[in-house]
């Protein structure tokens, strides 16, 4: 069995969706699990529908609208007038609004579960329905039924012995089957929890793991894993071969094709995961795998914008021991921020954070309570793999470098853009 995954971008219009089913008859694959994300940016607009929600009502209604228009108007061109395929529209939207009048929580997280999923439900079954239009034989699954997680909402955990459990009672192995990726559910009160920004391909592992699949394929808009981002870099390579271990380290740093979770399950089990075109199914793409560590053996560039780079001292200017750290580490949990880069000497602590959830002026205001405090915010940290000094030079071109951190294969710094 092969565990398929198509990203926002393979879906986001009528032309895109039509071209899954063509994908999925040239590969001519009868035992599939399909996982699929939200429409094009459909998650980013329903992120302005939790934020209207919460702190603007008077765009709330247009907020829906416009999500919900997006996808009657790509089922209108799919699909004769007539079609139950609006009723099932409708009805997801008629869930949600009663979600929206109902609802006393003011936790913006698990808001945010409840509303942001839906992205996903439309997607699913408006192409499942399609499909089935078509003749093509597949099963409709709610992955709400089979990943169970904890309660940490917008980064849930996944309880890997009940979702396997359930996983393994859907019978799946022959058949060809549809599901959501990104969302899943906590078992208590079976809310709805999400696995994080681009968990789509998590969640495909996920069910990769758990049926023992012979592979999984995650089709994007690039031929393969390439080198370096092409939005930012100037004649990316593809990447054929990957490791296990180098792709793990890339992901870790923040490589945009794989999700950093979607790795290890996989690894665990040595399946291997290709990257693909969804514009040219029959190229080979990139093997993420045991062997090779790369292959061809190029440099990796790896870019994060708007980060935020913290550096504190004591104020005694005596020296920043264990017990410090672990204070700053306690706070930059409490205030989920995601650490990207480490540095410390004897009297300084920095570190380079995505300040994801906007939890900055409280993790700085409960910093500067006990340490001298400096920052910078909208700074650039760039990651390099196996580079030479030629490219870390020329990388560094024209910018300010506020922190430059060296092992042996990996090089990170932190600039200001000039």
């Amino acid at each position: 069995m092969k565990v398929y995954k198509f990203g926002g971008a393979s879906i986001k219009d009528v032309e895109a969706v039509k071209n899954v089913l063509t994908v999925l008859k040239q590969t001519q694959d009868t035992r599939l699990l399909i996982v699929i994300s939200a429409m094009g940016k459909t998650t980013n607009a329903l992120e302005k529908v939790v934020d209207a929600y919460l702190n603007n009502p008077s765009l709330l209604e247009s907020s829906i609208f416009e999500v919900q228009n997006y996808h009657a108007n790509i089922a209108s061109q799919l699909f004769q007038k007539n079609h139950s395929i609006f009723t099932k529209i409708s009805a997801l939207f008629a869930e949600l609004n009663t979600f929206l009048k109902t609802n006393k929580s003011t936790n913006k997280n698990f808001v945010y579960d409840q509303i942001v999923p839906y992205g996903e439900l439309l997607s699913t079954t408006l192409i499942y329905y399609f499909l089935k239009e078509n003749n093509f034989p597949v099963k409709f699954l709610d992955a709400r039924e089979c990943l169970v997680t904890n309660s940490q909402y917008r980064e849930a955990e996944i309880n890997w012995e009940q979702t396997c459990h359930a996983i393994k009672s859907k019978n799946l192995q022959n058949s060809i089957t549809l599901t959501q990726g990104f969302i899943a559910a906590e078992p208590e009160h079976h809310f709805n929890t999400t696995l994080g920004r681009e968990g789509s391909d998590y969640t495909a592992a996920i069910f990769a793991y758990c049926l023992n699949a012979q592979s999984v394929t995650i089709w994007k808009d690039v031929p393969g894993v390439l080198n370096a981002d092409p939005r930012h870099f100037k004649n990316p390579i593809l990447l054929h071969h990957i490791s296990y271990k180098e792709a793990i380290e890339l992901a870790f740093y923040g490589a945009s094709v794989i999700h950093p979770k979607t790795l290890q399950p996989l690894q665990r089990k040595e399946i291997p995961l290709y990257v693909k075109s969804f514009q040219n199914p029959q190229a080979k793409g990139t093997c993420v795998g045991k062997g090779i560590t790369l292959q061809p053996e190029v440099s990796c560039f790896i870019l994060k914008k708007n980060q935020v780079l913290i550096s504190v001292s004591s104020l005694d200017f005596s020296f920043i021991t264990e017990h410090h750290i672990s204070y700053i580490f306690d706070l930059l949990h409490r205030y989920k921020m995601k650490v990207n880069l480490i540095q410390n000497s004897a009297i300084s602590f920095s570190v380079c954070i995505d300040n994801k959830f906007n939890h900055l002026p409280e993790l700085l205001q409960k910093l500067t309570e006990q340490f001298k405090v400096r920052w910078n915010e909208g700074v650039t940290l760039y990651t390099v793999r196996h580079s030479t000094p030629l490219e870390i030079k020329s990388l560094l071109k024209n910018k300010e470098m506020l922190l430059k951190q060296e092992s042996r294969e990996t090089i990170q710094v932190v600039v200001k853009e000039a």
